[in-house]
């Protein structure tokens, strides 16, 4: 593995290794710990704010021996039209890794293309795979893995979130049900690529998508960019987001998780959210151990 742009890119012995990793990782934290990126300094573009993801980057590549710089939109030439492949040719030269947050998915690809240098998808507009790789360490510690499991993703199905565990499912054989309105459905283009089979499915009842689930997973039903469409997103997804009452259909022990931030009352209801915080607060813990293990994996890669 010479970058992380995609769970669509992984095999399925990469996500295991990712995932044994980061648990290893999670244990060793502040004992012994591989400085793999002493002497390294690694770049953080941002096209888009951030908590976690900055604040679990920039603390991972500390403790993995390394120094961060953090480059918003604003202080870089591409908010003012340089092309990506000029920005990645000259950071190529400087620095010894990039993570990525922006909107297109080909310009992370792009990036790593001319900046030759490691590269990691910290969030696009197609896929989120640090965040899927976190969410399979705690689906692992909450209720033992995800064989024989089965996965249900409520609301805009058709968001990055969604699109990764799509793949993550047809690269782990694992059952994923996505939960949403019509228009909030992957296409039947976009399913016909994944070509996962009967692993993934859509349903328009969430009550009955939910019945024998062991994970009810959400995200923000607005995301970054669509801001104009808010009130139209949440008059379609109302009625998706989880409630007592879908938990009650899930199977018992069911995990709950949220990648965050959470709008309580929309995607997820506030009881539901408190009841379930220790699982879905681990869950966001969990990148820094994650996103580790992803660069722990190209510092042996690129050696």
């Amino acid at each position: 593995m010479k970058h992380l742009l995609s769970i669509e890119s992984l095999s399925a012995e990469e996500i295991r290794s990712i995932v044994d990793l980061a648990d290893d990782l999670k244990e060793r934290r502040g004992k012994d710990e591989p400085k793999v990126l002493e002497g390294q300094c690694w770049a953080m573009l941002f096209s888009k704010s951030s908590t976690r993801t900055r604040v679990s980057f920039e603390v991972g590549i500390r403790e993995l021996g390394g120094s961060v710089m953090f480059l918003s939109a604003g202080d870089m030439q591409l908010g003012r039209g340089e092309p990506i492949k000029d920005t990645a040719r000259v950071l190529g030269r400087m620095v010894h890794g990039a993570v990525i947050r922006t909107y297109a998915q080909s310009n992370v690809e792009e990036f790593a293309e001319f900046g030759k240098i490691p590269t990691i998808n910290a969030l696009t507009d197609e896929e989120h795979p640090c965040q899927v790789l976190a969410d399979l360490q705690t689906i692992r510690e909450r209720i033992g893995g995800w064989d024989g499991k089965k996965i249900v993703f409520l609301g805009d199905g058709d968001c990055n979130m969604a699109r990764s565990w799509m793949w993550a499912a047809k690269r782990l054989n694992f059952e994923l049900v996505i939960a949403a309105p019509e228009t909030f459905q992957p296409s039947a283009e976009y399913l016909e690529n994944l070509g996962a089979g009967n692993l993934v499915s859509c349903d328009t009842d969430p009550a009955k998508a939910v019945v024998g689930a062991d994970v009810l997973y959400t995200d923000t039903w607005v995301s970054m960019g669509k801001e104009a469409e808010s009130a139209g997103r949440l008059a379609t997804l109302k009625g998706y987001g989880i409630s007592q009452e879908l938990v009650d259909l899930a199977n018992p022990g069911a995990a709950v998780l949220h990648c965050l931030p959470a709008y309580r009352g929309h995607e997820i209801m506030e009881d539901v959210m408190e009841a379930h915080a220790d699982e879905i607060f681990q869950q966001a813990e969990n990148r820094l151990h994650a996103q580790k293990a992803v660069m722990l994996e190209l510092a042996s890669a690129w050696a």
